[in-house]
């Protein structure tokens, strides 16, 4: 095989997309699960996941995986393989249309323009939300890094949201770099214009989703500068996240539930502490199968309860389902802690693989 290098493309990345592709033929089974042939077809629509935010979530995914702004160490899908500000039709409009019609008939709670990448980068995505308004009544949310706000058009177009939750993780350009790692030319300065510029058009729901890592952010100086700067962009509410799976650098780590709640105090007014979705709705009438868990675990790592509530399946047909996709070597199991085991799935890890015991 020849591989021939361009100044467009390169040889990294060059490397990582061979890399994933091998990982991908390695994924084919021998009852028929190939993962290199279902990644091929696995569409657009993912979910019903549940959101710690929003309830049952329909998620919409609009660029290829892993294309976006930033790069982010606490990314729970890996290293960025194409960081870009280029806006574009990434994927056909009405192919996605036409899958999550299919969709509706699942009655999330939301429907989430989010996934793999950067949603902003899509060019259509004011078209997208201008057709699913006619097509149901489901309001939808935007969840952004926020790092293209301060694109006219970008704004505009996201006017049709029901409900925008950008990120604002550091207070300063050095840990902005530190942290998110941006596209060179995207500045901390343009990030706050955006912010702020988005607050004075929006009329809708405006969250701002402050993501704080032990050692970097979670300090009380630190908190302050963040602080200072949310009440400067106004947005309705302030969440406070952290890591809860695994990220892409292994020196992101999360915050204590209880530190979290501290640091929420330094907010005026105080900011929310974001917490694990536990859905109590009935579980029986799902028609879910393994192709849309696979679904799930390809946009981010799930546990056997994640999945059981956004796909409304019993929860002992999830465990049944996640053995098979275990041994089919389809899907791999990492344990977080003593009670919890994240399932990720075989494309996913190749773009996020498991660092070497020391």
């Amino acid at each position: 095989m020849k591989i021939y290098a361009s100044n467009a493309v390169s040889a990294p990345l060059i490397l990582v997309q061979l890399t994933q592709s091998l990982c991908r033929l390695k994924g084919r089974s021998q009852t028929g699960y190939s993962l290199m042939g279902y990644v091929k077809h696995k569409g657009y629509i993912f979910g019903p996941v549940p959101s710690r935010r929003l309830g049952r979530s329909l998620g919409v995914d609009l660029v290829p995986f892993k294309t976006c702004t930033f790069d982010c160490i606490y990314c729970q899908l890996g290293h960025t393989t194409n960081k870009t500000i280029e806006r574009r039709e990434w994927v056909p409009l009405r192919e996605v249309l036409d899958e999550l019609r299919s969709k509706l008939t699942l009655k999330p709670d939301y429907i989430t323009l989010a996934g793999s990448g950067e949603p902003t980068l899509y060019s259509r995505i004011g078209d997208l939300m201008d057709e699913i308004r006619l097509m149901t009544d489901i309001p939808v949310a935007v969840i952004t890094n926020g790092s293209l706000l301060w694109k006219d058009e970008v704004r505009r177009q996201l006017r049709h949201a029901n409900v925008v939750i950008p990120s604002l993780d550091a207070g300063d350009e050095m840990l902005f770099r530190t942290i998110n790692r941006p596209h060179p030319a995207i500045t901390y300065e343009w990030l706050l214009d955006g912010l702020s510029a988005f607050r004075q058009e929006f009329r809708g729901k405006y969250w701002l989703e402050v993501f704080l890592l032990d050692g970097y952010t979670a300090i009380d100086g630190e908190v302050r500068k963040i602080a200072k700067k949310a009440q400067e962009i106004q947005a309705d509410l302030v969440q406070l996240n952290t890591c809860v799976r695994p990220a892409t650098e292994d020196y992101a780590r999360p915050v204590p539930w209880r530190r979290l709640v501290e640091l929420a105090d330094i907010f005026t007014p105080a900011a929310e502490v974001v917490v694990d979705y536990r859905s109590g709705a009935p579980q029986s009438e799902s028609t879910s199968g393994p192709t849309d868990i696979l679904q799930m675990l390809q946009r981010r790592p799930c546990t056997a309860e994640d999945i059981a509530a956004g796909l409304r399946m019993d929860p002992a047909t999830v465990r049944k389902e996640i053995e098979r996709l275990l041994q089919e070597g389809v899907i791999e199991a990492r344990k977080v802690d003593p009670k919890r085991t994240h399932y990720v799935a075989r494309d996913l890890l190749c773009a996020h693989p498991r660092k070497p015991a020391k």
